[in-house]
């Protein structure tokens, strides 16, 4: 099997990066919801396929790009978020298989709202720079990057960063890192644990709304697609490290990268088990993930 062309693996591993990028945002809510709950919670699949759907319908009805939409969903997925959090996952929150029962029934739930209300068919949002691409000169070398790609990563760069000040720059950041080391000890302190964890379930949906938001521009989707995709992002959560929102980072450029480069050197069929294939490496071989916490032994 012969490789592609260098200047072609260049331009697929920079599409992989903004990938990558993307793959970021949408994983960043479950990474932290993990990390101050210690919750894996099977419906942020849903919730992002639920998200991108309503920015098609703002798209469709309005004529709203979704990155503006953005401004709308993201302030709506918090308010729900914290609802949700309150009074549904904080009541089954100290029975951590019926929490997981209960994410999962929630996922199916939203699942069949979907299907009902735009039923079956794949959608996505097409904008008037959908398929225009821009030059990139890099030497010698030009390629040829979408616009759609550039926008989505620019607005995950923005959301992330945004994140970030939230969590190293505000009062409520400190409570939230503070729980994720130790809860108990946070509340010793004065934190109040309950409200930190629910305004960490919405500002996780808030950062998940806006995944969905670029998502409906890059990806096509419909009521099921939540299934491959929180597998997905599971697999980058892991790989990077559970609750280590730098790992997640680091998991989901590797895993844009790696799937972008299988899609031309090996086939375009297989590139999408190409982030299960490291998953199981990872597991046999460092299970805390890159960034995470070594796991101690009973």
């Amino acid at each position: 099997m012969s490789l592609p062309p260098t200047s072609v693996l260049i331009q697929v591993a920079i599409g992989g990066l903004l990938t990558g990028g993307v793959y970021a945002l949408l994983v960043s809510g479950l990474t932290l919801i993990f990390g101050v709950m210690r919750v894996i919670n099977i419906a942020h699949g849903a919730f992002l396929v639920l998200s991108a759907y309503l920015a098609y319908w703002l798209f469709t009805l309005l004529g709203m790009d979704p990155i503006v939409s953005i401004a709308v969903l993201a302030p709506l997925f918090f308010v729900f978020g914290v609802l949700v959090q309150r009074y549904l996952i904080a009541r089954v929150r100290q029975e951590p298989g019926l929490l997981v029962l209960v994410t999962f029934a929630l996922a199916i739930t939203l699942e069949g709202v979907m299907g009902s209300l735009w039923r079956t068919t794949g959608r996505s949002v097409r904008t008037a720079y959908t398929g225009e691409v821009v030059p990139l000169a890099l030497g010698d070398l030009t390629v040829r990057l979408p616009i759609v790609q550039l926008v989505g990563f620019a607005a995950a760069v923005i959301a992330l960063g945004v994140l970030y000040l939230l969590l190293t720059r505000s009062d409520l950041g400190r409570a939230i890192r503070a729980t994720i080391q130790n809860p108990d000890a946070a509340q010793l302190v004065g934190v109040n644990v309950a409200l930190v964890r629910a305004l960490t379930f919405g500002a996780a949906l808030a950062s998940v709304a806006a995944g969905g938001a670029v998502f409906s521009l890059i990806w096509t989707f419909n009521a099921s697609s939540h299934e491959a995709w929180i597998s997905k992002m599971l697999s980058i959560v892991v790989l990077g490290g559970m609750g280590s929102l730098p790992g997640a980072l680091v998991g989901a450029l590797i895993i844009g990268v790696a799937e972008a480069v299988a899609a031309v050197t090996i086939t375009t069929y297989l590139s999408p088990i190409v982030s299960y294939l490291i998953l199981f490496f990872i597991l046999v071989f460092r299970p805390q993930g890159l960034l995470g916490s070594r796991i101690r032994e009973a």
